[in-house]
Parts: C-alpha cells; sequence; structure tokens
C-alpha cells in the first residue's frame, strides 16, 4: 500500500519546487526530476537527489540551494543525500521542464527517442532547433555549455543552440 505524502512532505516538495537549477536558471530541481525521495525522520529532513551525470558540478550548489530553502523555511535539522542508482534518465524530466528548456532556447530531449546512443560521438539524432522549430539542424559539438547537453547549429536560421541529450 502506498502511503499518501502527510501535510509536511507537501510543504517541504513545494518548497524544492522553487529551487532552481544553477546552469539552467529556467528548470527547477523537480522540473529536472532528480529530487528522489523526501523523508522526515524526527526532527531530520533528508531530501535525496539523482544527478543528471555522476560527478555533475552543480551537483554541490544544488544540495547547498537545497539546504538553504529549508533553512529559510524553518527547517533546522537537513540532510541531502546524493545517489547513483537507479541512474538519472531525461524521462524523469516534467513536461513542464520540457516547455521551459524549448522557451529558454534549449532544444529538450525528444519526446519518443529515435536514436539514444549512448556512444562517444554516435551518429546525431534529429533534433528541432528551438528558436525556428526546424528540424534541419546538425551537431556541431558532442559536448555543449554543459556535460549534459550537445551543441547544435540550426541549418534554416544559421543559429547555434545546446540540445539537452537524452539518457
Amino acid at each position: 500500500m502506498v502511503e499518501s505524502p502527510t501535510i509536511e512532505q507537501k510543504k517541504l516538495w513545494s518548497i524544492l519546487e522553487t529551487v532552481t537549477d544553477p546552469e539552467v536558471p529556467v528548470l527547477t530541481i523537480t522540473d529536472l526530476g532528480i529530487v528522489r525521495e523526501v523523508k522526515i525522520n524526527g526532527e531530520e529532513v533528508e531530501v535525496i537527489i539523482t544527478p543528471t551525470y555522476t560527478g555533475c558540478p552543480a551537483m554541490d550548489m544544488i544540495a547547498m540551494n537545497i539546504k538553504m530553502a529549508l533553512l529559510e523555511n524553518g527547517f533546522q535539522h537537513i540532510k541531502v543525500t546524493s545517489v547513483l542508482s537507479p541512474v538519472w534518465t531525461t524521462d524523469w524530466m516534467s513536461e513542464d521542464g520540457k516547455r521551459k528548456l524549448k522557451e529558454y532556447g534549449i532544444a529538450p530531449p525528444n519526446p519518443t527517442q529515435q536514436v539514444c546512443n549512448n556512444d562517444l560521438f554516435a551518429p546525431a539524432e534529429a533534433v528541432q532547433c528551438p528558436l525556428c522549430n526546424s528540424y534541419h539542424t546538425h551537431r556541431i559539438s558532442e559536448f555543449g555549455s554543459t556535460a549534459c547537453k550537445a551543441l547544435y547549429q540550426c541549418d534554416d536560421c544559421k543559429e547555434p543552440f545546446d540540445y539537452f541529450k537524452c539518457h
């Protein structure tokens, strides 16, 4: 039997919905789907998170921002635990988060992955330009502004853009 979230857990989740990703500030950590679980153990609150990539440099800042947001809302004993299994996947991103990415100028992961190949320098998948919506695009670099993104360019509007890689 699955337990319903308590009022306190709902409050914690609503606070976490305000914590943004330091690398893509239009996304919250709940948009990204990196918050796996929130536990209340007596006086202690534990937030369990999964990085988008092992070794993601933003995770320390995210953990600090979680602690600060919870402290500002009256929680005193806070533990942030990072877990690597199961591995984060773009399937955990919210649809709202994907919409926010596109509006920000970053192509979100494709809704149905025709080619979700984790091999380095695998053939590029068809990625829609977030600026003009064209699929006439090509990958410039396997790595974009962060490890979780690739750099693409639109052949129609000629603008470069990041693509949030599927994985």
